[in-house]
């Protein structure tokens, strides 16, 4: 299944800081930033049932604000 959310994630800096967090907690999920777009969109695309509320809850530990777009 694929989530998106909108981040307040801004920079490659500020991504490569979540990168290893985000593979630990969701190893087998395919994710990418979209920096260009004005919501500053995460896509992931995993099985994990509990996707939607490990991403929010990692997004929001590093001081980022995430919301699942639906």
């Amino acid at each position: 299944m694929v989530y998106i959310f909108k981040t307040s994630v801004k920079t490659k800096i500020q991504v490569e800081v979540l990168k290893a967090h985000i593979n630990n907690n969701l190893p087998n999920a395919k994710w990418n930033f979209d920096l260009e777009d004005c919501d500053k969109i995460l896509r992931i695309d995993s099985d994990d049932n509990n996707a939607v509320l490990k991403i929010m809850l990692l997004v929001n530990r590093f001081g980022f604000e995430c919301e699942e777009l639906l």
